[in-house]
């Protein structure tokens, strides 16, 4: 159906969307201290905007809002019309806590209480 429409019109519909999707988004990638909005994650990646992302590359950290998802190593896969799509080629979640050098016991207490 939107094939029918005239490019004007269809331009416009695709801008509101994208408009849509960047306010919907609080995925960001930072990367040099800069940051950028993702416009979606992918199976393989992600997806920003080609217009305000400079050409990223290397290291890169994933966030949702503030909180850290994982860091990243990743390469530019392809530009398709004003969108920059990535591949990652390594993606390591982010923990909560340090590792352990130990297995902890399933029934170990939580925290101790003295007096």
């Amino acid at each position: 159906m939107l094939e029918s429409l005239p490019p004007s019109i269809w331009n416009e519909i695709h801008a509101a969307q994208r408009k849509a999707d960047r306010r919907r988004s609080r995925l960001r990638v930072e990367a040099n201290g800069d940051s950028f909005r993702i416009l979606r994650m992918t199976s393989e990646g992600f997806v920003v905007e080609a217009e305000t992302t400079p050409r990223l590359r290397g290291l890169v950290d994933l966030y949702d809002g503030s909180r850290l998802l994982s860091q990243c190593l990743i390469m530019a896969a392809s530009q398709d019309g004003d969108e920059m799509i990535y591949d990652f080629k390594r993606n390591t979640s982010a923990a909560d806590g340090a590792p352990l050098d130990f297995e902890r016991p399933d029934d170990a207490p939580i925290a101790l209480l003295g007096r």
